[in-house]
């Protein structure tokens, strides 16, 4: 299906006559004979004919032409946006020696036969280190840790817990070094002791030392039945994982923390009795992103003319963290030792390590006599501060396109040089960018399972949780709605839609973003970040809907640098309202309950969700608050319900669980989306 042709301007052959006309009336009062005898209406008539078949080719301009517009104006389609995910590597089994998954590391999905395999890489260098379990301690709560390594090493037992288990009780395993980012399987021997408690519900959190403090870990598996049988627990150690002294011994800590129970939770009427314990470390987790990294692509050779353009061979290329501000990339210029063309690189400019590298067919390593060394050429946006010994470069990431400085012609007749020119015969080479990006990167979990790169004693590779983040390029449309709105805000942020339009481009992958006054009624603004969360059989998981760090600072930069003189920018996610409908409804007859059950539940969580949900399901609109009667029009429409009976409205904390008295309205501030938590339905036939 062909593009619909813009329609720049609707006036027809008639209603430029009539505009004609108009105007007659009121410049030229004393010519009143408008009848179309009357010569001059005829020439008004001939110059509608033309002016009609101007505007006729002017409404056929090309998406090309529309791309030369907007890059009049400064604006130019965003680049994708490549999808982020955490991939583990799990080794083939625990290594006495450190195994290093290096940088750049790729993995894919698994090859269809309609589609071609999603290719990530990982962004940063994995160390899984060998470590053993070190020492065992338990503490009661709000009291100092005992050793009890040596009575868990005679095999006498360790009591995890106090007589009779209360909150905040633990058992401690220090690790002999630290592990971050690795993946921990404690091999645990334990009797059946710990009665009460339901084993595959236990009231028990998984916890390691930071730096700083204690961070909850992503449990993985677990088979111990909350410490009451022999299983392992294997648990992913966070970034910050660090050594610590606890109750005189340094470790790398990890403890089991007993928790408050929800209110229909089973809690521990006796402790559970450890016997023995053991740890390795057994994979490790690194970040990945849906790009591929070439390196040392020659580009072509220079004519030494002004105004080059060159094109690489892969496209689009990815932004650093797929906002514009991320950082330049750049390109490297063969030119002779000693030539004289232009200055001598600044220290720390940069020559490339190995020269001749990468030169291509036909350009191997030179004489030693004239000895080519690689110049670093830097990313500018425009040449127009640029001067004739300037080596800059412009680098178009949608197209591919390497645009260096124009030489202009001036009023008097002299030439300026915006930006050097590189020497002729030159090769040109970019040596690294990275290619990719786009919505196919989001993908599901546990699908990146091939290794591409083989590393030494790993044995798999997946990915725990869907990629996200991943967003395809702008198109040529959406930058033509784009570019009134720069040219009305000029990259400075002053109104609330041109704070949210500023967040929008340094955070493309932002599902959404608000723009509201702060409460102490400063001058300050609270620009709040909605990611894009992955959704878990219909379900979204709460702790997805926070910002990563790196995102918000990444936003919070772009705004400080345009925000008006005085003003204060926080950059946070929205508070989250957790809602739990208890509703009672009358299934028709013929119907399945448990069916209906499942889809009035899923029918609230649709219409009570920050991103989807809403009346016009393009998510909740911040601060609209929740009333009792759209919760039974949402109920009455789902299929198989003849009545709802009773429906009453609660708010909750998504985290704790508790939920306050029943209302029929739950109000929300200015800067709060609702989070569907917990709802429950009987159905009566």
């Amino acid at each position: 299906m062909p593009l619909p042709a813009p329609n720049l301007d609707d006036r027809r052959f008639q209603d430029l006559v009539d505009e004609a006309k108009r105007l007659v009336q009121q410049r030229c009062p004393e010519w009143t004979d408008h009848n179309v005898s009357d010569p001059g209406v005829t020439l008004i008539e001939t110059f509608a004919h033309m002016m009609d078949q101007v505007l006729y080719r002017l409404n056929r301009v090309p998406d090309r032409h529309y791309l030369k517009f907007l890059d009049l104006i400064g604006v130019q389609p965003l680049p994708p946006a490549a999808a982020t995910c955490d991939v583990t590597f799990w080794l083939s089994a625990a290594r006495e020696e450190p195994v290093v998954v290096s940088r750049g590391t790729r993995l894919a999905t698994v090859r269809s036969e309609t589609e071609e395999p999603v290719l990530f890489s990982t962004t940063e260098e994995l160390t899984v280190v060998p470590c053993q379990l070190a020492a065992v301690q338990v503490a009661a709560a709000k009291q100092r840790p005992v050793d009890r390594t040596e009575e868990l090493a005679a095999g006498s037992g360790v009591e995890c817990f106090a007589q009779p288990p209360a909150r905040g009780d633990m058992v401690l395993f220090g690790l002999s070094d630290p592990a971050p980012r690795c993946a921990v399987l404690l091999r645990l021997e334990c009797a059946v002791a710990g009665v009460g408690v339901d084993p595959t519900d236990p009231p028990l959190v998984w916890e390691a030392w930071t730096t700083d403090s204690w961070v909850a870990c992503e449990v993985d598996r677990d088979t111990s039945g909350g410490l009451n049988r022999s299983g392992d627990v294997v648990l992913h150690l966070p970034a910050g994982h660090a050594a610590s002294v606890v109750g005189g011994r340094r470790a790398g800590w990890l403890r089991c923390r007993v928790t408050r129970p929800a209110a229909d939770q089973p809690f521990y009427q006796a402790s559970p009795l450890l016997l023995r314990a053991a740890a390795s470390i057994i994979g490790g987790t690194a970040r990945a992103e849906h790009a591929e990294v070439v390196v040392d692509e020659v580009v072509g050779v220079s004519e030494g003319v002004p105004g080059q353009r060159f094109s690489l061979q892969r496209t689009p290329v990815v932004s650093g963290a797929g906002g514009p501000d991320a950082a330049p990339l750049v390109a490297e210029v063969a030119e002779p030792a000693g030539s004289g063309s232009l200055p001598a690189p600044e220290p720390g400019s940069g020559n490339g390590s190995d020269p001749g590298r990468g030169l291509g067919p036909g350009l191997g390593p030179p004489s030693p006599n004239g000895r080519t060394g690689w110049v670093r050429w830097s990313e500018v946006t425009g040449f127009a501060g640029s001067g004739p010994q300037d080596r800059h470069v412009r680098i178009d990431r949608v197209s591919g396109e390497l645009v260096f400085g124009p030489a202009v012609r001036l009023s008097d007749g002299t030439m300026r040089q915006y930006g050097a020119v590189p020497p002729k015969g030159a090769p040109i080479r970019i040596p690294a960018y990275r290619t990719g990006g786009g919505r196919r990167g989001n993908v599901a979990r546990n699908t990146l399972v091939v290794l591409r790169d083989p590393v030494p004693f790993i044995s798999t590779v997946t990915n725990r949780r869907a990629g996200a983040g991943g967003v395809d390029g702008e198109a040529v449309r959406d930058a033509a709605v784009r570019g009134p709105l720069q040219l009305r805000t000029r990259d400075r942020a002053v109104t609330a839609e041109d704070y949210e339009q500023l967040a929008r481009e340094a955070a493309p992958q932002a599902a959404r973003v608000r723009c509201v006054a702060a409460d102490d009624g400063s001058a300050g603004v609270r620009v709040l970040v909605v990611p894009a969360a992955e959704e878990v059989r219909g379900q979204l998981r709460f702790a997805d809907l926070s910002p990563t760090e790196e995102l918000l600072a990444r936003i919070a930069a772009h705004l400080d640098e345009r925000r008006c003189l005085g003003a204060r920018v926080l950059v946070e996610p929205p508070y989250y309202q957790g809602i739990t409908v208890v509703a009672q409804v009358r299934a028709r007859a013929r119907t399945v309950a448990d069916a209906v059950q499942q889809q009035a539940v899923a029918a609230l969580d649709g219409y009570l969700h920050p991103l989807r949900g809403g009346p016009e399901a393009t998510g909740w609109p911040f601060g609209r608050p929740v009333q009792i009667g759209e919760v039974f029009a949402v109920l009455q429409r789902v299929s198989g319900v003849d009545l709802v009976e009773e429906v009453r409205l609660f708010g909750a904390d998504p985290i704790t669980g508790q939920r306050g008295d029943p209302v029929q309205r739950i109000d929300l501030p200015a800067h709060a989306l609702v989070y569907s938590y917990g709802h429950q339905i009987r159905v009566v036939q």
